[in-house]
């Protein structure tokens, strides 16, 4: 085990999605009670297996407090809850402040008045914005390009000054790009509608759908697109346990990229993609989207050293195959 959380409650805002569902499962595995708090609005029931659910959404303050008071004998706070979408972010800017802002605003005021004092929040390496300066490193001036990062930034920006005005102790991991799915094959990616890349192309090579988009093909990349750091989910999960075990040794606060230092482009992962299913991706060449930056990878060497983590589950080729396990059962492919 990673450490040793017997006995610990863990209040995870978010729990049902994508990350907090995997991360829920490592805190299990580790003996802790993981909690989730959850809206359901794009999370789900079905993935909530290893601890007690209380559906309650941020945005109202009072049965946010209601909740936390509930659990204020908790360890620490991990919160993943938010509007992730970059190209609905653009459109709809008021919806990504009120639900990102607003609520991770109250559920702040929710641990300061239930006396929760540890918080963990997942934020995202789209608070950098447009740069050449690769690899990221958390020194490095945040300017967010996408309304998805400004909201994150913003969060950020609050927890800070929770921090020094409250004496909150707090962890921000800035992942780069999850993916992958747990080896179990019962937790995945499961967005609706899903806006990931890896998950559509999977889609796409299983004919499930028709030929997907690669939005941008004239990027300053090797191969004209988007480069990415590609991240197991798994790998996202132990950060948090890293991150648990750095508050039993009194860390204060800290920021820290997760990632792996590998960039990645979006055909390159088609590539995998046909490797690993034996099916060529189908893709159409479509124009940029609006938010999205050309290049973003991390220097992962902070985690290592203030948190103790380096991802060892982010393979291309094993983030590829661990979903195409996941999707494969969920579509219920014969030949996969």
């Amino acid at each position: 085990m990673d450490y040793d959380l017997t006995g610990k409650k863990i209040i995870v805002v978010g729990g049902a999605g994508y990350i907090g569902a995997h991360v829920c499962k490592a805190i299990s595995d580790n003996g802790g009670t993981p909690i989730t708090f959850d809206n359901f609005s794009s999370g789900h029931k079905h993935a909530v297996k290893w601890g007690p659910i209380e559906t309650v959404d941020l945005r109202n303050k009072a049965a946010t407090l209601a909740s936390f008071t509930q659990h204020k004998d908790a360890y620490a706070v991990v919160h993943l809850a938010s509007s992730i979408e970059v190209g609905i972010g653009e459109k709809d800017p008021a919806g990504f402040y009120d639900n990102n802002v607003v609520g991770a605003l109250n559920m702040l005021e929710a641990m300061r008045s239930t006396d929760l004092n540890n918080l963990i929040f997942s934020s995202t390496c789209a608070t950098y914005g447009e740069t050449d300066q690769m690899p990221l490193r958390e020194s490095q001036i945040q300017n967010p390009f996408s309304v998805y990062g400004k909201t994150k930034l913003a969060i950020e920006h609050m927890i800070q000054s929770y921090q020094k005005a409250y004496g909150l102790a707090y962890i921000t991991l800035r992942y780069f790009n999850a993916s992958g799915a747990d080896y179990s094959g019962e937790i995945g990616e499961e967005h609706d509608p899903e806006t990931h890349l890896i998950p559509i192309a999977l889609a796409s090579a299983a004919r499930l759908r028709g030929r997907m988009k690669i939005f941008g093909t004239d990027y300053d990349t090797a191969d004209g697109t988007c480069v990415r750091d590609y991240i197991h989910v798994n790998d996202i999960a132990s950060a948090h346990i890293c991150g648990l075990k750095a508050f039993a040794d009194g860390l204060t606060q800290t920021e820290v990229n997760i990632g792996t230092g590998l960039g990645v482009s979006n055909l390159e992962i088609l590539k995998m993609i046909e490797h690993v299913t034996g099916h060529p991706v189908p893709y159409d060449a479509a124009p940029r989207r609006d938010g999205d930056l050309t290049q973003l990878y991390a220097d992962p060497q902070r985690a290592k050293d203030v948190l103790g983590f380096t991802a060892k589950h982010s393979e291309l080729e094993n983030i590829i195959q661990t979903a195409w396990k996941f999707h494969s059962k969920q579509w219920r492919l014969n030949d996969a």
